[in-house]
Formats: C-alpha cells, sequence, structure tokens
C-alpha cells in the first residue's frame, strides 16, 4: 500500500500514531512492511489458505462476535441435505459437471429451495459474461420461512457447514501451504480477533495483489467471512477496502468501461436470457425478493430516457430494443484473440496501453497487427501507437512494418490538470477537479473527442432509414453551446431529473418506473441535489465531524460505511459507546449519527414485514444488509458465484506445488482459452514442472505508474528507476548464478524477457511440503518507449481467468530465471521454443 497508495497509507500512518496495530501480509517485504508492525511472508497464490486457517481460528475457539453473526449473517440457516463439499468430493463442490466445467448449483440452496438453484448452463453463460456476481445476491427469492437454527447447532446449519469446510485449515497446515511459520501466524490470528467485538474494530485492505488470481472474487470473499465472523463490517474503523489502481477506477465500473455492465451496475442484457425488457428487468430485481433491487425498473427506465429522451416511450419499452445484446464473452482477452484470429476490425484505446500493461504481451501486439484500424488517445506516443515499427515482434520478424495492415490514428489527449470533471476513487466518492491549464496544440479531453464523435455520427445517419442505426440517431446529445462540451451539464444528467419541471434529483428513491424520470447513474443520483455540484464541496475538517460528509461526495446518497445499520445492535442502540456510528432515535422515530444511516429513516428495528412482502417492504427492521435478497451477509453463497458457495484452496493455474489438501489441483471452474498461442506452464504434480521450477509475481512502484506510460516519459521519475530490474533472493541467485546488477533472463512457455538482477533480502525462500521454494518479483513499468526503456514482465503472463470477473492470473505464475541477457531476433523464438518443447507443450514440429 505505501508503494502503490502512498497516498490513502498515510492515513494508516496516522492510525499507527493513534496506536492501531499494522500488521503486512505479503510474498515480499516492502516499503509497506518497513512500516507495519509486524511482516508476515506467505507464498503467492495461497491467500485462502492462509485467510481459511484464520476462519478455522475464530470458529475452533468460538472467537466469533456471536450476537451480530446471529443478527446480522446467514449463519443459521439451513442448507439443503443435497449438498456435498469439497471435503467430501476432494476439492469439487456437489453439481460439478466436467463436460462445461460449470456447476450446477441446486444442492447449494438453503433447505427447500433446492429447485432454484442455476444448472450448470446458465453458470456457464454467467461465467462467459462475467454475470456471475451482478446485483449482490444475484438469485432466487429467499422466503422469510427458511429453516434456521438460532442454536447454531444443526450440522445443516451454515455455522457448521463453514466450520466442517475449514476444519483442515489448522496452522500446521497454513505453515505447510504458506510458508508461514505458526507463531507468526498465531499472531495475526490472535491481533485481529483481539482487535474485534463491541468495543474494536479492525479493517482489511488488500488491491489487486488478491483481485489478479484464477481466485480472486473467492480471496476477497474468505476475507468478507472473516469481517462478518469478527462483526466488521458495517462499522466505524472496520469493512473491506479495495485499493483501487488508480485516481478513478471506481469510476470506471459505476460508470462502466466493461462489457457486460451498464451503469449503476445494471446488467448488460443477454441475447438469450433476456429477450424482453420485462425479462431484463426481473432478471435484476427477481420479483418477491426482499431488498432495494426491487426497484430495479426505476433505476433502468431512468437510464433509457438519459440515453433516449422523448423517443423512449413505454410503447417500445423505452428503447430497450436498442440496446446491444451479450452474446459470450466480449471480454479484452478474448478480444485480443479475436483480433488474433481476424475476427475484429477496428479497436479504441482510451488511456490503456495493452501492448505493454496488458497480460501476455506478445498477443496483444499480434492481434493489433491483424486489425484494419486502431484508433490511440494517449498523453505520449505510447507502445501500443508504435508496436507495428518498434514492438519486440518486429525485430523477431513477427511484425514486418512495411506489411503490417493496420493503421493506426494517434489522439492527442488531454490530462487530468488539463480538463474539468470528476474522479471517483477507492471510498466510492466523488470529488470534482477544475481545469488548472488548457491542454497543448491539438490535445482534447475525452468529453470533447466523444461529444463532437457522436455529434458526426449523429449527422451521418440522420437520413437513415435503417433500424439499427436508430439508437445513435436518437441519443439525446446536448451539453452546451461551446466546442467544449460542459462537464457539469454531463454530471447533472448523471444525477437524474423530472422530465416534467427539470428539477434535479436528490435521491435514486425520486426515480420513477413510469418514464417521468432520467439519470445516467442511479447509484450517482444526489450528487446536483439542490442544484448544488456536492462533488465539489471542500469544508475542512475542522469544521465538520470526523466523518467529513461534506468533502466531496460519496454514492449512495452520500454514505460513508455501506451497510451501517450493523454499527447498532438488533434492537437499533450501538454496540457501544465507543463504536457509536448509526442508530435508533426513538424520541425522534428515526435513524441518526454521524453517518447517512444506510436505511430506510423512519423503519424501527422492530418492524417485521407483513406475509407475502417484497422488495424495500419485505426488510426487517433488523435487515442491515438492505441489497442482499435475505438482508443478511452471507458467510456462504447460495447463489453469485460459480466457483462454489465458500471459498477454498486451489492451487494457481501454473504452480510448482501439488495442491496439499485435494486432488483437485487449480480452481476447477477457471476460464481457459486453449490455444496454441496461449499456452500454460505444466504444474505438479504432471511432469515436466520442473522446467519452469520458480514462482514470480508482479507489481507497482512508487515512482513508475501502471504500465509506464505517463512515468518513464518524465526524466526525473525515469532516473529515481531508470531500469528494469528482477529482485530475488541471495539463495537463488547462488542457485542460479545470477550477480547483483548483472543480467538475468526470466522464461515462461509465452515469453522470455531480460531484466538487470537485485539480489536482496526482501525476497525469502519459503518451506512449502517440505521443499525450498523460490519467489522472485517484477515490476511491470517497462516497454520499448519513452526516457528509459525495458522488457515487459507482462509479457511472461498467459491468460487464465477468474470465472466470476474475468479478470487475468496475473500475480502469479512459474518461469526459469537464467543468468546473461536473452537471445535476439529469431532466435528469441527458436530459444522459448525449445523451453516449450522441454516442458512437453509442443515436439520439433510445433505443435
Amino acid at each position: 500500500m505505501a508503494e502503490a497508495h502512498p497516498v490513502g497509507f498515510q492515513w494508516v500512518i496516522e492510525a499507527k500514531k493513534r496506536g492501531a496495530k499494522i500488521i503486512h501480509v505479503d510474498p515480499r517485504f516492502t516499503r509497506t512492511s518497513a512500516l507495519a508492525h509486524s511482516f508476515v511472508p506467505v507464498r503467492a497464490g495461497a491467500d485462502i489458505a492462509f485467510l481459511g486457517g484464520v476462519v478455522n481460528y475464530i470458529l475452533s475457539n468460538e472467537k466469533d462476535f456471536r450476537e451480530y453473526v446471529l443478527a446480522y449473517t446467514n449463519a443459521s440457516m439451513i442448507v439443503s441435505e443435497e449438498f456435498q463439499d469439497t471435503e467430501d468430493l476432494d476439492g469439487l463442490f456437489s453439481g460439478f459437471d466436467p463436460e462445461t466445467r460449470a456447476y450446477d448449483q441446486s444442492s447449494w440452496q438453503y433447505a427447500g429451495q433446492q429447485d432454484e438453484g442455476q444448472e450448470e448452463g446458465e453458470s456457464h453463460v454467467d461465467r462467459e459474461t462475467a454475470s456471475g456476481l451482478e446485483q449482490e445476491s444475484h438469485g432466487p427469492p429467499i422466503p422469510a420461512d427458511v429453516p434456521r437454527d438460532p442454536t447454531l447447532q444443526d450440522p445443516r446449519c451454515v455455522y457448521q457447514v463453514l466450520k466442517r469446510h475449514y476444519a483442515r485449515y489448522t496452522p500446521e497446515v497454513v505453515e505447510r501451504l504458506c510458508g508461514v511459520p505458526q507463531d507468526k501466524f498465531l499472531e495475526v490470528c490472535e491481533a485481529w480477533t483481539a482487535n474485534s467485538g463491541r468495543e474494536r474494530t479492525t479493517a482489511l485492505v488488500y488491491s489487486v495483489g488478491w483481485t489478479q488470481h484464477s481466485v480472486g472474487v473467492q480471496y476477497i470473499r474468505t476475507g468478507a467471512i472473516i469481517q462478518l465472523l469478527l462483526g466488521n463490517m458495517g462499522r466505524p474503523g472496520g469493512g473491506v477496502m479495495a485499493l483501487r489502481g488508480h485516481a478513478s477506477i471506481q469510476g470506471s465500473t459505476d460508470i462502466p468501461t466493461l462489457f457486460n455492465l451498464l451503469p449503476g451496475y445494471l446488467p448488460m442484457p443477454h441475447v438469450s436470457q433476456h429477450e424482453t425488457f420485462g425479462q431484463w428487468i426481473d432478471a435484476i430485481r427477481h420479483p418477491e425478493q426482499k431488498g432495494f433491487w426491487a426497484n430495479a425498473k426505476s433505476y433502468a427506465v431512468s437510464l433509457l430516457k438519459s440515453y433516449w429522451g422523448d423517443a423512449a416511450t413505454e410503447e417500445n419499452d423505452y428503447g430497450y430494443g436498442w440496446l446491444p445484446r451479450l452474446t459470450g464473452d466480449h471480454g479484452t482477452y478474448q478480444q485480443v484473440l479475436d483480433m488474433i484470429d481476424g475476427k475484429i476490425k477496428g479497436y479504441f484505446l482510451l488511456g490503456q496501453n495493452p501492448a505493454v500493461g496488458s497480460a501476455h504481451g506478445r498477443a496483444q501486439r499480434l492481434g493489433m497487427a491483424n486489425l484494419d484500424w486502431l484508433v490511440v488517445r494517449d498523453l505520449f506516443m505510447i507502445e501500443s501507437a508504435t508496436f507495428w515499427k518498434n514492438g519486440p515482434e518486429v525485430e523477431t520478424g513477427e511484425i514486418v512494418p512495411e506489411q503490417c495492415k493496420t493503421e493506426v490514428f494517434f489522439m492527442p489527449a488531454a490530462s487530468h490538470v488539463e480538463k474539468e470533471g470528476t474522479f471517483t476513487q477507492t471510498q466510492r466518492m466523488l470529488q470534482w477537479r477544475e481545469k488548472a491549464v488548457n491542454p497543448p496544440g491539438d490535445a482534447r479531453s475525452e468529453l470533447w473527442f466523444f461529444y463532437h464523435l457522436g455529434r458526426r455520427l449523429k449527422a451521418r445517419l440522420g437520413d437513415s432509414d435503417k433500424s439499427r442505426d436508430e439508437a445513435i440517431k436518437n441519443l439525446t446529445w446536448e451539453y452546451g453551446s461551446s466546442d467544449e462540451p460542459e462537464a457539469e451539464l454531463v454530471l447533472k444528467e448523471i444525477n437524474g431529473y423530472d422530465l416534467e419541471s427539470g428539477k434535479l434529483l436528490s435521491s435514486f428513491t425520486e426515480m420513477k418506473p413510469d418514464g417521468s424520470t432520467a439519470g445516467g447513474c442511479w447509484i450517482y443520483t444526489g450528487v446536483y441535489k439542490d442544484g448544488v455540484n456536492q462533488a465539489a464541496r471542500r469544508k475542512p475538517g475542522s469544521e465538520q465531524n470526523y466523518v467529513a460528509p461534506e468533502w466531496g461526495w460519496a454514492w449512495p446518497a452520500n454514505r460513508r460505511t455501506l451497510y451501517n445499520r450493523a454499527s447498532a445492535d438488533p434492537e437499533g442502540n450501538p454496540w457501544s459507546e465507543r463504536k457509536k456510528y448509526v442508530w435508533w432515535d426513538a424520541a425522534k422515530g428515526e435513524w441518526t449519527g454521524d453517518d447517512v444511516p444506510d436505511f430506510e429513516k423512519t423503519k424501527p428495528p422492530s418492524y417485521r414485514p407483513p406475509e407475502g412482502a417484497s422488495g424495500v417492504e419485505a426488510i426487517s427492521g433488523d435487515d442491515a444488509f438492505i441489497m442482499q435478497g435475505d438482508g443478511k451477509g452471507w458467510l456462504y453463497a447460495p447463489s453469485g458465484l460459480i466457483d462454489g458457495p465458500m471459498p477454498t484452496h486451489y492451487e494457481p493455474a501454473e504452480s510448482g506445488v501439488a495442491n496439499p489438501l485435494y486432488g483437485q489441483q487449480a480452481n476447477p471452474t477457471r476460464k481457459v482459452y486453449d490455444r496454441s498461442d496461449n499456452l500454460t506452464n505444466p504444474s505438479a504434480p504432471d511432469r515436466h514442472a520442473e522446467v519452469f521450477p520458480y514462482v514470480f509475481s508482479t507489481s507497482r512502484l512508487t515512482e513508475h505508474h501502471t504500465a509506464g506510460g505517463m512515468s518513464r516519459q518524465l526524466p526525473y521519475l525515469s532516473e529515481l528507476q531508470p531500469e528494469m530490474f528482477v529482485e530475488v533472493s541471495p539463495a537463488l541467485a547462488a542457485e542460479r548464478g545470477l550477480t547483483h546488477l548483472g543480467w538475468a533472463h526470466i522464461v515462461t512457455a509465452r515469453a522470455a524477457i531480460e531484466a538487470r538482477v537485485m539480489v536482496t533480502d526482501r525476497l525469502r525462500p519459503l518451506r512449502i511440503e517440505g521443499r525450498t521454494v523460490h519467489q522472485l518479483w517484477m515490476p511491470y513499468h517497462w516497454g520499448g518507449e519513452g526516457v528509459v526503456t525495458g522488457d515487459s514482465a507482462n509479457d511472461l503472463i498467459g491468460i487464465t481467468l477468474d470465472p466470476n470477473v474475468l479478470i487475468q492470473e496475473s500475480k502469479v505464475g512459474t518461469c526459469d530465471i537464467r543468468a546473461g541477457r536473452r537471445p535476439a531476433g529469431p532466435g528469441l523464438l527458436a530459444y522459448v521454443k525449445d523451453y516449450r518443447r522441454r516442458a512437453g507443450l509442443e515436439d520439433d514440429s510445433g505443435k
């Protein structure tokens, strides 16, 4: 966190000064480790074993916050008798279909609900479209009469199922699997549990070191299970915070750049699952389910009205037919493989640099070399604009500049200080930024680019009578009269407004399903409350309470802590005076506190819904998790996850360690692209795993930014970190004959790259299953353009994805490392080919 998120880390240091204990768990000793009270080295890719050990410690020692767990989680709910665990099926859950590598989730349901679970065909479609986690619980309505055992003694209640599942994750197993000494592991367990309960809370912070794995979603789920068991969710000083990679990554999923989402996490409709508007809406709100997703029609209709205005009517389902449809996997990695196969003709790159910034750089560059046209908008001439003339494949002969058919259009872009607008950062906070200076030359903002592109497209299609063009022809497209569109007009449209009066909406609860309101993103409604740009507020902290509600604006409803109803007990009283945050004021008949209550303001804790209630009405006065289908935090997920209702340890897709817990080696539902140009290194216990004997991981440096497209252009930053390097332990350096500051090359089945060697104690060999496992580390900031250049670490990584969200496993892989520089030119291809042959991945003919 200190390395990649230094601005946020200052607050960790402030907490440390006030007595907070900082524990850092990481494969490598970093700047964060240097400032933590305790550093715990762990094997890359083994986090679920580590966290599962913490769950086992909590349950076996009864360290859970029992009143919280009973009131606010699904611990007491009874699971179907048909459910079988990984402990019963050697690493698989019940319902697995080996042909589709997907689960029939019927047996995962609560007792009496087995007919409601997804079948493997539906689960397979959800994997292809990254749809498993949409709309929180993403499943059938959960009736009020689900069998429960408030004593938590029934062997099929969630609490006991969880306890059995993690029973084998003992401190001894954690040491064997993760390389963490038992005393170090128990120190973490004791500190975490001691600092959780009525009087104290613990925060869990993670970043892409967790997400970029083939089980990345389940890593986060395990952390969330721990936080629920300890009563740390929805309470001040607790929770799970995802640190975003840069300033507005949160915003890029809220108003998404993702293929499968519309603004506000509404799903993109699927061609076969959502043929009608009604089917699409019902798939979001799940009729009869409790929670605020029941109002999905209001959110969806308002979005369509913001797109198409008067053209969107009740008679044409508000223009639903004009929305694109998913037909399968349209993710970035499927796209690049489709480019290689000649299925995609054109491509826009906006602040992205896949030539060096995405997994499997060689595939990225070869794909872009097979386009008809490519538009690159960036601050500098990055590798994705010059791959056709300067890329590594030019040297190997795989790309011949004179024969490369891709026509590249480079559009200079304005930087963040050269345009106005909002960032939405880690804590869901929108902050308005002013334009400081004009962009140089022909550089323009994204707002300018898309506004004028849309204006020209609308003009070009104005006389078209083709139905396919209606979506563009009917777009509302008025954003001021000047050449540069007014960013505040866009923010007002996103906020939403009443179509008759023009009044800006104050809350998403004001959106209507009848077409009388428009709004570009329902979760952002209120950012322009009372006609004031709430994101531009900058009230000093000394002039408001510690939650600082008047600094910027956080979605939803300026709420700084989600699910904060859980900060009070079931009767609405604070769990303790020390952790008082939101509570029920009986005299006023309303929820109040230091934050905006995440609950209906006047619904008392004693409220119980009438029989047959659904939606918001069905939320009980003690249902703290108001977006969930049952109002509870899920220790066990009966639906919504493609790879299982509980996290379980699988080895990474590439691993030199045979799974010590189960016969199932890796995530059985992981998304794979089985192609000759995307080979995966062999893993233990299979033959030839020894060809790639070492574990590698990648991450960031403070001095560079992501793939380096901005920072490698700046002399000062380039001087601070001038060259691509690889960190190795003294023991690995001795084993491979590596010299400090000398050259080494690293090899996988995809590529070989070279780097300077840094021999350092920051990496330590670990003892795993009785043998030594060496890990090495590289930054991923280099490429062929800029003041300083070097090989890209991302060239080493293959394309294997988490099945829930289709993110790549780029934080762990296997490799070999050798002293000296890599071969150059066609010799490099022959060198990598020889590794593939020795690894059994291809024969002498290349097959």
